[in-house]
């Protein structure tokens, strides 16, 4: 019997295995235990699922839901049962995954003709309790490589998945049985439906909301959320990409392929231009009490350019916006909070100094003259070099930061005083039916590209650092978004087309000893799917353009 050398980091011990043993084989041998059932290993940083056979001396490091690979196969092999579900309940209706809120998954059902069936109490209940049963029976989910022209023949030539299989040009394409029910979900899934024991599936809107563990807790359910505002943004935005005829991935990639790719920019660009400039008409109706406005978002959510373009449409609507820093009210360094690491927390709101910031602004607001701080980063201080600011009756103050939503911020600002604005990158496009594109990873490519670009960060770095990005908004800026006056889609569904040719360069910079080369070949596999896109017509005022370059903006 021919043998191998496996390096486990779990125990961190070298072992002899025969060669052709599968991964799940391999940690039932081993008797190993983590906090949470074994989903999967990265195999030389490379995610696997349980199936896969090793052949080859490998390093592996096998991980739970806990960790982003785990989860993500997790869910969708949530999608999988909810969809088996579906066919077995509802044999007359289409399953469709279309987008993230309230702590689950929006799906709706959609009948032959194409139209929304919105399920019934009862309907909703059956689904669950099939899915529950499909869980206890421990059904096997099997994972065959097979012909992508089979896989065409199957699905037929004008599904979106069939379409999209086509244009990638795929030899062999993987498939995932579940009860005899066949799907593509263009990722690892678990290797049955015992381990996938928490969820839960409710009445939303006109569809359903697949409800996924929760992310510090994975035996609960994550508790749903009343994300109301939100939603309405992603309808909205399905609406525009209707009407556009651009609903998922193989729609835009045949626009591109057509020539329609321009008008494609131009269409989503004048979206952008006509909400922002509905927001500050929103503003200018409230001028007689609004004196602050507050902008926050997520890391890359394009906050900075979207301030500086609401700035130019609040001119049109004769008031004087003024710009205020949050970055120069840190405290000095040596009073800066630490988190649980130890580590300086310039994420904390500890880390700012309230009391002076929101005295200067009752001050401003009063009237009055006020000598605005510097923070020098060098030293870790605040300084004084004799700024001063007084406003007028046009002005409003425009604060733009992490924290801009957190009530902890602004306590002595008066409610009535305070507009609110959200900005992330909420909706774009997905892929298929079933598999959407994630808006973390919508915002992790545009980091990579401008980190690359402005800051001379690789893209090795800006993914070893992202984690610790997502902690921080989980604490400050998600728990907040809902108490926005309004939500700005930052998104355009046509960017990733463009982001393509800037970040795939620097993804295949990645090696493969590193820890991060799985998450690069994850959307370097991602971006495959996507047809290149010419940005030289995106206009220099575009919030992409804070990411690719060439704004007409300064940003220093």
């Amino acid at each position: 019997m021919e043998t191998i050398e496996i390096q486990c980091e779990n125990t961190g011990t070298a072992v002899i295995v025969a060669a052709g043993r599968s991964l799940g084989e391999i940690a039932q041998d081993l008797g190993l235990k983590l906090r949470y059932p074994i989903l999967g290993a990265c195999v030389n940083n490379k995610s696997a699922g349980l199936d896969f056979r090793l052949y080859q001396p490998k390093q592996v490091k096998f991980f739970d839901i806990t960790a982003p690979e785990g989860r993500r196969m997790y869910v969708r092999s949530l999608i999988l049962m909810l969809y088996a579900a579906a066919a077995e309940v509802m044999p007359e209706a289409e399953l469709e995954v279309l987008h993230s809120v309230s702590k689950g998954l929006y799906c709706e059902l959609r009948g032959a003709d194409g139209k929304v069936i919105d399920p019934t109490t009862k309907q909703t209940l059956a689904l669950l309790e099939r899915m529950r049963e499909l869980q206890k029976s421990a059904l096997p989910i099997v994972r065959r490589e097979i012909p992508a022209s089979e896989a065409v023949k199957k699905l037929g030539k004008t599904a979106d998945t069939a379409r999209l299989i086509t244009q990638h040009g795929d030899m062999y394409t993987a498939v995932h049985t579940l009860n005899g029910h066949s799907a593509i979900l263009f990722g690892e899934l678990v290797p049955n439906t015992s381990v996938v024991d928490v969820f839960d599936l409710r009445e939303y809107f006109s569809g359903m909301l697949l409800q996924v563990p929760d992310d510090k807790e994975p035996s609960k359910v994550a508790p749903m959320t009343v994300q109301n505002k939100m939603f309405g943004t992603f309808m909205e935005q399905d609406k525009l990409q209707n009407l556009m005829k651009v609903r998922r991935l193989a729609d835009l990639n045949d626009a591109i392929v057509k020539g329609f790719g321009h008008e494609i920019i131009q269409v989503a660009e004048a979206l952008h231009e006509k909400k922002i400039a509905d927001i500050a008409d929103m503003i200018a109706a409230k001028r007689d009490h609004v004196k602050v406005v507050l902008i926050s978002g997520p890391s890359s959510s394009g906050k900075t350019t979207f301030s500086k373009r609401l700035a130019v449409q609040m001119i049109l609507d004769g008031i004087k916006p003024i710009n205020l820093s949050i970055d120069n009210y840190f405290v000095n360094r040596v009073d800066t909070p630490r988190d649980e690491d130890g580590k300086l927390d310039f994420e904390a709101v500890e880390a700012i100094d309230v009391k002076l910031f929101n005295e200067q602004l009752l001050a401003l607001m009063d009237g009055k003259e006020v000598e605005i701080p510097k923070y020098n980063f060098i030293k870790g201080e605040r300084e004084y070099d004799g700024t001063k600011l007084r406003i007028d009756d046009r002005s409003i103050i425009v604060i733009e930061g992490t924290h801009g939503l957190t009530p902890a911020l602004t306590p002595m600002i008066p409610e009535a005083n305070k507009f609110r604005i959200y900005v992330a990158p909420l909706a774009g496009i997905n892929f298929d039916q079933l598999t959407r594109i994630h808006t973390t990873d919508n915002r992790l490519i545009r980091r990579i590209v401008r980190d690359y670009y402005t800051r001379g960060h690789n893209a090795e770095s800006t993914i070893a650092m992202w984690p610790s990005v997502r902690r921080g908004e989980d604490l400050f800026i998600y728990t907040n978004q809902e108490e926005a006056d309004v939500m700005f889609n930052s998104c355009t569904f046509y960017e990733l087309a463009v982001l393509k040719a800037k970040a795939e360069p620097l993804l295949l910079e990645v090696k493969r000893n590193s820890p991060q080369y799985g998450e690069a070949r994850r959307l370097l596999k991602f971006l495959s799917y996507f047809e290149p896109l010419d940005g030289d017509t995106i206009p220099p005022t575009s919030l992409l353009r804070e990411f690719v370059g060439g704004s007409s903006f300064n940003y220093d």
